[in-house]
């Protein structure tokens, strides 16, 4: 059985985050075998800004940028890093996702590490869709339409497009559990339990 927590959240009202829900499930004896969270993969990347994007000297189909960000959040100092990018939608002005360096690229299953290609040093990643697993798009980076340069991407989504952060828990289901085939019969193991409360079911 596989269900969201905002699929969940419409039968139970409660502030308890996956962690708390899976630990609770747990205790419970319903077993979960799998708990997919992108906001846990995510926390590193933050949004930035391309102060400027110029034409790689050497290669026609790539530009260096000059990329203003702010590592410690929009409270800490700014930084300015180099980054040489591929991606045609990549332009001076435009804002986006920056992966520093040592931070782990889960569409690639690399830990980013500085570059020099062809010539010009590149200091960490702007990203696409696919790099960070939201989607199959791989055609650009990410353009942000709104945001502060220095906020967390995953604050982004969550409060601009939060199905793509939203947790999905699977759980096993044993034969004498036919009551936790439904989000709704979990949901009320979950409020017996005091993790919050059930919510009146909508009848038409």
């Amino acid at each position: 059985m596989k269900f969201t927590l905002s699929w969940l959240r419409e039968h139970l009202d409660t502030t308890a985050d996956a962690a708390a829900i899976v630990e609770a499930l747990t205790d419970l004896g319903l077993e979960v075998e799998e708990v997919d969270d992108p906001a846990a993969r995510l926390g590193a990347f933050r949004i930035a800004r391309v102060i400027e994007a110029v034409q790689h000297p050497d290669a026609d189909r790539l530009r260096v940028c000059r990329v203003e960000t702010w590592p410690d959040g929009p409270d800490g100092p700014s930084q300015t890093v180099q980054v040489v990018c591929g991606a045609p939608n990549a332009r001076t002005g435009m804002r986006g996702v920056f992966a520093p360096v040592g931070t782990h690229i889960p569409g690639t299953g690399v830990d980013l590490k500085p570059g020099v290609i062809r010539g010009q040093a590149s200091n960490g990643m702007m990203c696409s869709e696919r790099e960070l697993e939201l989607s199959e798009d791989h055609d650009g980076i990410i353009e942000l339409p709104s945001g502060e340069v220095g906020d967390r991407f995953v604050d982004w989504l969550a409060e601009n497009d939060p199905a793509k952060v939203d947790p999905v828990i699977e759980i096993a289901i044993t034969p004498n559990r036919p009551d936790a085939l439904g989000v709704r019969g979990i949901a009320r193991d979950l409020a017996a339990r005091g993790l919050g409360t059930l919510k009146p079911r909508e009848t038409v």
